[in-house]
């Protein structure tokens, strides 16, 4: 009569590395979510209206702090930045003009080498300090420099009032609204060049 033999336990050591090895897994994991976390991603909270109707007072972004290691700021992305005075907190605006670009602004209308910009996303009418620089000429955008505006132009302090910003002061790039959740995506809204009037 034969008698089964119940099945193999797998030996202690066998267990231990099992348990080792997943334990090296679930460390390196969270390792790698907080240095995406810390090092690639941030959460912003606006406060304000500067960038209404973009962006509300309260809304909470994702922005990207790895973009601008891969590429330098386009013109329409909303940055994250320093502001002159070390004792304010973040800014957020919208590049208006580039490195190299020749600017003016007469009467409320973006000039960017010669072109007009297109800006759909502004919310009223522009009346506010609408005209820059104060001699009326092209100002050429010195190399490493952006020029940054809030959507709300007449309730937005910005590159009108302290120069185009450099780009060592620029923090990130505003890339997802993830509250309220009913405004929940992507921050797509961009200015086009037109020659047109």
């Amino acid at each position: 009569m034969s008698v089964a033999q119940p099945g193999a336990t797998q030996p202690a050591s066998g267990r231990q590395k099992s348990f080792f090895r997943d334990t090296l897994e679930i460390v390196f994991l969270a390792l790698a979510l907080y240095l995406v976390i810390q090092y690639a991603v941030q959460t912003v909270h606006v406060l304000g209206s500067s960038m209404y109707a973009t962006l509300s007072n309260n809304d909470l972004l994702v922005a990207s702090k790895i973009s601008y290691k891969l590429h330098p700021p386009q013109r329409g992305d909303i940055v994250i930045f320093k502001p002159p005075d070390p004792d304010v907190r973040d800014f957020i605006k919208r590049v208006i003009a580039v490195p190299g670009d020749r600017l003016r602004i007469d009467h409320g209308t973006v000039y960017i080498n010669g072109e007009i910009l297109r800006e759909p996303y502004l919310p009223e009418k522009w009346t506010y300090s609408n005209s820059w620089p104060a001699t009326g000429q092209d100002y050429v955008l010195p190399p490493d420099h952006y020029f940054v505006m809030g959507d709300n132009r007449n309730h937005s302090s910005d590159s009108r009032v302290f120069g185009p910003i450099d780009a060592s002061s620029i923090l990130g790039k505003a890339e997802i609204r993830i509250w309220p959740l009913n405004e929940f995506g992507l921050l797509t809204s961009r200015p086009t060049l037109s020659t047109g009037p």
